[in-house]
């Protein structure tokens, strides 16, 4: 009875043991064939098998164990996967910044146009001051004065001038006619211009007609005159200034030449008179008392009846006066 009891405990323990077994093998692919195949046969000796009949399950156990750590490592697996996107975030950054350097490129288009600037120079240029100084007066005056500041040489302070051999036209006269005709031209070409004398009954040494010029400020002085010669057959127009070695006004020497220069151009291609030179000489009281560049302008020879009975008409006088501001133009113009 006893080993009856102790039988089916025994059976009953096997089959648990084989139910534990199958689970495992379920669980996790384990080689337990061998072991499950000899326990039909081994009633007989139910004695002895108890003992070894424990044992078995044991290691039954430590099978599922193994089987526990294999998911581990797979959880590590994904940890790598998560730092990938971290260095796909900083591409967009270096993205922002270059929009940045397209801002500076329109900030060279800017000082284009302060090139643009300069081009009003030769307009404002316009703004300069002309003194003209209509040559000589209705009566002359025979007072000398020095010929220059501290000289002891003297002259007449003014003379009333020559006669048109053909016209009968005064010097003074002819001069204060073109003078007002340059004054005009001048201020429509936007000058300020100063005029010396507007009429005839005036009296004004030269080195006076001088100081206006240098009170009013003005930038050149234009000093206009004709000419006369024992030779009728002498024609042509010139101009004067002083020598570079002048001992009054010797630093307004590189100026004034290229002032008598530029008026002489400018009257000659306008008229068509023959272009004489410019005569260098320091001894005009007019020229030696200036304090900015200056030249005096021999129109023609009223002497010569071809020159002096042109220098007679309106038409001739107006391109004398048209002449001389192109060349005062082209002086202003060289010192831009």
């Amino acid at each position: 009875m006893k080993q009856a009891v102790f039988l089916r405990l025994l059976c009953a323990g096997l089959a648990l043991c084989l139910l534990t077994a199958c689970a495992v093998r379920i669980e996790a692919p384990v080689p337990t064939g061998p072991e499950s195949m000899p326990v039909e046969p081994e009633p007989a000796p139910v004695e002895p098998e108890p003992a070894p009949a424990e044992p078995d399950p044991a290691p039954a156990e430590p099978d599922p164990a193994p089987a526990e750590p294999e998911p581990a490592p797979a959880e590590p697996e994904p940890a790598p996967v998560e730092p990938e996107p971290a260095p796909a975030e900083p591409d967009p950054a270096p993205a922002e910044p270059d929009p940045a350097p397209a801002e500076p490129e329109p900030a060279p288009a800017e000082p284009d146009p302060a090139p643009a600037e300069p081009e009003p120079a030769p307009v404002e240029g316009r703004t300069f001051c002309v003194a003209i100084d209509p040559g000589h007066q209705r009566k002359g005056n025979s007072d000398p004065e020095p010929i220059g500041p501290g000289a002891s040489q003297t002259k007449a302070k003014v003379a009333s001038g020559t006669t048109g051999r053909f016209s009968g036209l005064k010097e003074y006269e002819l001069t204060l006619t073109v003078s007002l005709l340059l004054r005009d031209e001048l201020e429509a070409r936007g000058y300020t211009v100063v005029m010396t004398r507007t009429d005839h009954d005036v009296d004004l040494s030269n080195a006076q007609r001088a100081q206006i010029a240098a009170d009013a400020g003005a930038d050149v002085l234009i000093r206009i005159h004709a000419n006369g010669s024992e030779d009728p057959a002498v024609e042509g127009a010139l101009t004067i200034c002083m020598t570079k070695n002048n001992p009054y006004c010797p630093q307004l020497y590189a100026e004034s030449r290229r002032l008598s220069d530029a008026v002489l151009d400018g009257l000659t291609a306008a008229t068509g008179a023959k272009k004489r030179s410019v005569w260098e000489t320091d001894t005009m009281s007019g020229i030696n008392w200036a304090s900015v560049p200056v030249t005096i302008v021999e129109m023609g020879f009223m002497t010569n009846e071809k020159e002096d009975l042109l220098m007679a008409t309106a038409d001739y006088q107006q391109k004398l006066a048209c002449g001389m501001a192109d060349g005062i133009d082209a002086y202003f113009a060289a010192l831009n």
